[in-house]
């Protein structure tokens, strides 16, 4: 009886075209993921059928022709690209004689490789776990033997149902931990609404760049990297914009083709942050040769989690590697701001980008002279905070005379802490910390 190899990093990737010829990108983002969960190509296989074979997914010959690649390159390893079913992974591990990992195993390796998180090592685990329940029955058939020794013959509970019953519970210990993260951020999601902050979420097919914008706009330090799923474990920064409000920018985990339906269950408590977004930035690598594909993947998922009406502005990133392309900004029929091209690398367009969001949420901001008393000093800080502070001059009295651009939501946010602020400022001072000049 064949028994799985443990280890074994050296593998043939294979790559059937089923029902229209394949895009040679395809082949090519398929050989990254191989070489991002770490393995050593050792040869390719392709080929094109009308449907996958019942048996084998690919037909009788090119299986035989799959072993003697195998052999001649001591290879370990296959990766298909697509998916395959329990009793297909069964029947080619049996006939290659080596493991067999399709497309979903693959992406579900990267992840718990990437995952550094608690919450992403829970989610990578429960994706897992809801994998290899549906391979218990077929692809491991050496565990329906029944425990063996003396006192322990006769009727019982055999390894396969002994395996599935812990699976079974361990995927219940993991949903209720990640139910009660998913109530935990639903309670900061309640506490951003009560401070009236919008919610930008960043989304796009991996490696377009979302974390390196991530870092140019808010300045922080999150891992960015030139590979597919560098960043898994969601991160919210505050982001104010120019003459504008503070905004809260989720960096969010990257789509792909075929994004396995495990995986998109498991992140649910991720991806909640996309789906209760007040915008989107799609971002987009506009240097692509499958620039529109990687457009049309990314609606799919958005509509499969339940985010394909939120609003959304397209950011064309990685201008920095094409020829004669300046930063812009495009507008639909409407005149809304529909598409910027940036690049995040180099921070080119990223005054443009910043534009359109204070334009989106049109903020409407008060440009005004304040006039504080020298005991006043944190709520001087909070102009500073809260608004652009365009000039700041000290009083003969000690205390400080501001010239600010200021929201005028955050204004009467302050002005509803405490009442009798508007008329205190007023007795004391003779021009109103809110009045126009």
């Amino acid at each position: 009886m064949f028994e799985r190899p443990a280890t074994g990093e050296r593998a043939v990737l294979v790559h059937v075209d089923i029902g229209t010829t394949g895009d040679p990108e395809e082949q090519a983002e398929f050989r990254l993921l191989a070489e991002a969960a770490g393995a050593q190509v050792a040869g390719c296989v392709g080929g094109f059928r009308q449907a996958p074979d019942p048996r084998l997914f690919i037909g009788p010959g090119k299986a035989d022709e799959l072993k003697a690649l195998i052999e001649t390159q001591g290879a370990e390893l296959v990766i298909f690209e697509r998916g395959l079913s329990p009793a297909q992974e069964r029947n080619l591990e049996r006939h290659l004689r080596c493991r067999v990992v399709d497309r979903t195993g693959l992406i579900l390796d990267i992840f718990a490789q990437r995952a550094r998180s608690f919450e992403g090592k829970l989610q990578v685990e429960l994706a897992q776990l809801r994998h290899l329940s549906t391979r218990l029955v077929r692809g491991w058939t050496h565990l329906e033997r029944q425990k063996g020794g003396i006192g322990l013959r006769g009727p019982g509970e055999t390894q396969l149902e002994s395996d599935r019953r812990l699976i079974g519970k361990r995927i219940a210990q993991l949903t209720k931990r990640l139910e009660r993260i998913v109530s935990q951020r639903a309670q900061g999601r309640r506490a951003r609404d009560r401070a009236a902050l919008a919610t930008v979420s960043l989304v796009g097919y991996t490696n377009a760049g979302k974390s390196t914008l991530f870092n140019r706009l808010t300045r922080s330090a999150v891992h960015e990297a030139d590979q597919l799923f560098a960043t898994l474990d969601p991160t919210l920064r505050r982001l104010p914009l120019p003459h504008g409000a503070t905004l809260i920018l989720a960096d969010t985990v990257g789509f792909i083709n075929r994004l396995p339906h495990e995986l998109v269950a498991a992140f649910r408590s991720t991806l909640e942050e996309t789906r209760t977004a007040d915008l989107l930035l799609h971002i987009v690598d506009a240097s692509g040769a499958r620039r529109a594909g990687c457009i049309l993947d990314v609606q799919e998922v958005l509509s499969e989690i339940g985010a394909g009406d939120i609003p959304q502005i397209q950011v064309f990133n990685k201008i920095d590697q094409l020829p004669d392309t300046e930063p812009r900004l495009e507008r639909d029929a409407q005149g809304r701001v529909g598409r910027v091209w940036i690049s995040a690398r180099s921070g080119a367009g990223i005054d443009l980008l910043l534009a359109a969001l204070r334009e989106h949420f049109h903020e409407e901001h008060l440009h005004q002279w304040i006039l504080l008393g020298p005991e006043e000093g944190a709520l001087r800080a909070w102009f500073f905070t809260h608004a652009q502070v365009l000039s700041d001059q000290t009083t003969d009295q000690g205390g400080w005379e501001l010239e600010v651009m200021v929201p005028k939501t955050e204004l009467d946010r302050l002005l509803s802490k405490d009442g009798s602020l508007l008329g205190r400022l007023v007795s004391r001072h003779a021009a109103l910390a809110v009045t126009d000049r």
